[in-house]
């Protein structure tokens, strides 16, 4: 990955004056919980300012814009908007976008959610996703960093963090799960996918879902790649609840358990000892459940 840009409040707000001066008298403040692919500032109550913080997630800006007015009144929640899109400027090299607000805490952060129902407001919202025609999306690929692709594309990824595993991990069944996820493929029609469901990237308000943002690596292709919240955040009766109310056949939740076994692994890998204690247990929900 090429060099992170440093991103600050003076720079932000030195481009929307050059660029977008009607907006120039607005604050502008980091927001508190950032994303890794992107820096996220408020402009004004109202807006926000969204910057890549390196060169391989440039390719999202344009695809997002495209996808997020395609998709803006078209789903049973909110999506944020593109209102403008930047240049660069200032000694900051990559196209930015500003967008709409959307009110509302991430699921990570709010309390008192009611995880069976959030479970089938997202499955249901995910089945919505996936039924709108796919002219404005993206085909898997590089820029989604090939999620909605098939998993086997991150194989090697898989098989060198199995070498890296502690004696306490049972090789032998990730591998099976891993077999079982790339022994099929989607074989209908391309899809839209989201890409990275998860617990930050979706928003409630009165503990109901209500907006989901971050459509950076959205695409068409395979939806596996959206389903890893069953084994990330959801169990018991919600891990039901949101099978079924995704409504897909087996072989994509074989697919979906690979996707999550693939990130558990690789983030283990990555991040030994207490950093990894979130994969771990992803690691061994996603061993535990046998779909």
């Amino acid at each position: 990955m090429g060099q992170p840009v440093e991103i600050g409040e003076r720079l932000v707000a030195e481009l929307i004056a050059e660029q977008f001066p009607d907006w120039a008298h607005l604050p502008v403040r980091a927001v508190v919980r950032q994303g890794w692919d992107n820096r996220t500032f408020r402009l004004g109550d109202d807006m926000s300012a969204r910057l890549p913080r390196a060169e391989p997630y440039v390719a999202a800006v344009e695809k997002e814009s495209r996808a997020l007015e395609f998709l803006d009144g078209r789903l049973p929640v909110s999506v944020p908007s593109v209102l403008a899109l930047g240049k660069p400027g200032r000694g900051y090299p990559f196209p930015w976008s500003i967008r709409r607000w959307l009110p509302g805490e991430t699921v990570d952060a709010a309390s008192g959610i009611d995880r069976v129902q959030l479970a089938i407001d997202l499955g249901s919202l995910l089945r919505d996703l996936r039924s709108l025609p796919v002219d404005a999306g993206t085909a898997a690929g590089r820029h989604s960093f090939y999620r909605g692709a098939h998993p086997s594309v991150y194989s090697d990824e898989v098989h060198a963090a199995l070498e890296q595993m502690p004696n306490d991990v049972d090789g032998e069944h990730c591998r099976s799960v891993w077999l079982a996820a790339t022994s099929s493929v989607w074989d209908s029609a391309p899809v839209w996918f989201h890409g990275d469901v998860a617990v930050g990237n979706l928003l409630v308000v009165d503990g109901r879902l209500s907006a989901m943002i971050d459509f950076g690596t959205c695409g068409v292709g395979d939806p596996a790649c959206d389903l890893v919240m069953a084994w990330t955040y959801f169990d018991g009766e919600a891990r039901g609840a949101f099978r079924d109310a995704v409504s897909l056949d087996d072989a994509t939740w074989q697919r979906a358990r690979g996707w999550a076994l693939w990130k558990a692994l690789v983030t283990l890998a990555g991040e030994p000892g207490p950093g990894g204690d979130d994969s771990r247990r992803v690691l061994d929900e996603v061993l535990a459940d046998p779909l």
